[in-house]
């Protein structure tokens, strides 16, 4: 006999229907959102061109969906919210799911957690009918008035299941997770037209979100939404993606680096149309840009992945949130040689953002012009007579194609840190040592990965004092760093001997502080990166000591050689961190600054 039949242990027993239901409703309806998610899909799947959402209290009060689909026979009506009832898989299948899911699963989870009400005209029908689930209890079917589609509302959610209310966030923190919902879904549908409003009563309705149904082809139709969905100048900062490999199409729109964020909330996947909130793809999509994008920052895309069903499975998670590629390698280097092949072929674009800002700023009221007190106060007529005769000023010897140049011709040096060319649009400032700090970073590269990195041996050993995890850090990857022209060695505990630099560093370096930034690049970095972005990390750092310094006096011969040099380098439309290098002012706005628009 066990010890729990002994103690007197509870026998095993089945659950009632009412529990099950209640059950499954935890796992399927974790908040408001997850409702609204649900009914949109079902939307979708049944074919709809307008869906409208409305919500009160946060979606707790009521959600309500209405849409302009295909619709529910009224036979089919108690199927539809009976458990594992389903209008969406074929032959029973389960890896062979091309719509959303299962939809008798989640209105029966809906009817169990609260009001449930399923208002349906089909197709073709001549009149609409109506079913009503409270509690788990099921009405019977009633005639009702529809002319097409189907209203799903739901009130009192989590009424007969009153612990899950205590774990709800705020009615306004439940309502953006709901507008999230509908946004992420209106990416995958541009096609749809999508409404979204708060009914605080039945009298009052305030309009959260519209979008109308995008007109073009389904490239242009997805832009467009993307457009308009993703705020702060995303269209004009952002790249089209476009890559295939063994089964696994990916597609979609990234921003380019200098459009970063300070969060993941601009970071939208999708499988199969499916929004998801993959820590895969999340990890692929950080490490496609960890070479042009400072720690702390984050990329803003849109991507879609699309492959048959079987090579992804989207039952791992209750409210298939993740998904499961039976090849997670596969899907990983998509993404990573997909964005980094697009970032490559941008060259050394900037974000258009920038430029906003940049004439934003020079539009706001200058301060006012006072008069020096040590100046004698005189006639303008007197004060112009002080000045000589205007000559006109001989123009600087350019080149014939001046402004052909992506980048223009430098013109001037600006406080010893900017360069200003001429471009056929209008004017680009530059960030000297941004820039070049980039051009070595990537010249540096190239040369590891060619094993061409030239070293300059020291006449005398430099030793250099670290702290003990410091110095072991290094010497952990001291190979690589030999492969870059810096060999060390170990001299003793916290201490490092410098035999030799890369010869691109020249003859003046700060051997310490070398160390101390390469030091702190693999804390940063981390253990969990692989050695190939610690190390690219670690020539980041090498050639931020080599860049042309900020206050450093250029001539014009080595203010146009670095414009030429971005014009031909990848990336160069930002620095190591993923600040800007560059800046264009067009000449309309210009023009606008001194009211010629």
């Amino acid at each position: 006999m066990s010890n729990a039949v002994a103690a007197g242990a509870a026998r095993v027993r089945r659950l009632d229907e009412a529990s099950i239901n209640r059950i499954a409703a935890g796992e399927v309806i974790e908040r408001p959102a997850s409702v609204v998610k649900e009914l949109i899909e079902n939307a979708i799947d049944a074919g709809a061109g307008r869906i409208a959402v409305q919500y009160s209290g946060g979606g707790k009060s009521l959600i309500r969906v209405i849409d302009d689909g295909s619709g529910i026979e009224a036979e089919d009506l108690p199927l539809a919210i009976a458990r594992h009832a389903t209008s969406k898989l074929e032959a029973s299948d389960l890896f062979d799911i091309r719509s959303f899911g299962f939809r008798g699963e989640a209105l029966a989870s809906m009817g169990a957690a609260g009001r449930l009400t399923v208002t349906s005209r089909a197709t073709g029908a001549d009149a609409a009918h109506a079913i009503t689930v409270q509690g788990g209890k099921v009405s019977a079917v009633q005639p009702a008035a529809l002319s097409r589609g189907t209203i799903i509302e739901l009130t009192d959610l989590f009424r007969f299941t009153p612990a899950r209310l205590e774990f709800m966030r705020s009615d306004r923190a439940e309502a953006r997770a709901i507008a999230d919902v509908l946004r992420a879904l209106a990416m995958t549908a541009p096609s749809i037209a999508f409404t979204l409003h708060d009914v605080p009563n039945e009298g009052d309705r305030r309009n959260v979100l519209s979008l109308e149904a995008e007109q073009g082809c389904p490239d242009e139709a997805r832009a467009a939404r993307l457009d308009r969905i993703i705020s702060g100048g995303f269209a004009g900062s952002s790249f089209p993606v476009d890559e295939s490999r063994e089964g696994l199409h990916l597609s979609g729109y990234a921003a380019l680096p200098t459009f970063s964020r300070g969060n993941s909330n601009a970071q939208h996947l999708f499988v199969n149309g499916r929004p998801v909130r993959d820590k895969l793809l999340q990890g692929a999509l950080r490490a496609a840009y960890s070479d042009v994008m400072a720690t702390g920052r984050y990329p803003a895309a849109a991507l879609f992945i699309t492959c048959e069903p079987h090579l992804v499975d989207v039952n791992v998670h209750p409210a298939k949130a993740e998904v499961r590629f039976r090849d997670p390698a596969l899907a990983r280097s998509l993404i990573i040689n997909g964005l980094r092949s697009a970032l490559h072929r941008e060259g050394q674009r900037s974000s258009p953002a920038l430029s906003q800002t940049l004439a934003g700023s020079w539009q706001r009221k200058p301060a006012p012009i006072r008069p020096d007190p040590e100046i004698t106060h005189s006639s303008r007529t007197d004060m112009l007579g002080d000045f000589p005769p205007w000559e006109e000023p001989q123009p600087e010897p350019a080149p014939a194609e001046a402004r052909d140049y992506p980048l223009g011709t430098a013109r001037a040096q600006l406080h010893n840190c900017y360069l200003l060319a001429e471009t056929e649009r209008g004017i680009v400032l530059v960030d000297q040592h941004a820039a070049h700090e980039r051009l070595v970073y990537e010249k540096l590269k190239e040369q590891f990965k060619e094993r061409a990195v030239e070293a300059q041996m020291l006449l005398v050993p430099e030793i250099v004092s670290l702290a003990p995890e410091q110095a072991e850090a290094l010497l952990g990857i001291s190979a690589e760093l030999a492969a870059l022209g810096l060999e060390i060695e170990d001299f003793g505990p916290g201490g490092i001997c410098v035999r030799s630099v890369p010869s691109i560093l020249g003859s003046e370096v700060d051997f310490a502080r070398l160390l101390r930034d390469l030091a702190d690049a693999l804390d940063d970095t981390g253990e969990a990166l692989a050695l190939s972005q610690r190390i690219n990390e670690v020539i980041s750092r090498v050639s931020c000591h080599h860049s042309i310094r900020a206050g450093r006096r250029l001539n014009a011969h080595e203010m146009n050689a670095l414009l030429r040099e971005m014009e031909n380098t990848p990336g160069s439309g930002q620095c190591n961190h993923g600040r800007p290098t560059w800046v264009e002012l067009h000449m309309k706005d210009i023009e606008k600054l001194f009211g010629r628009r």
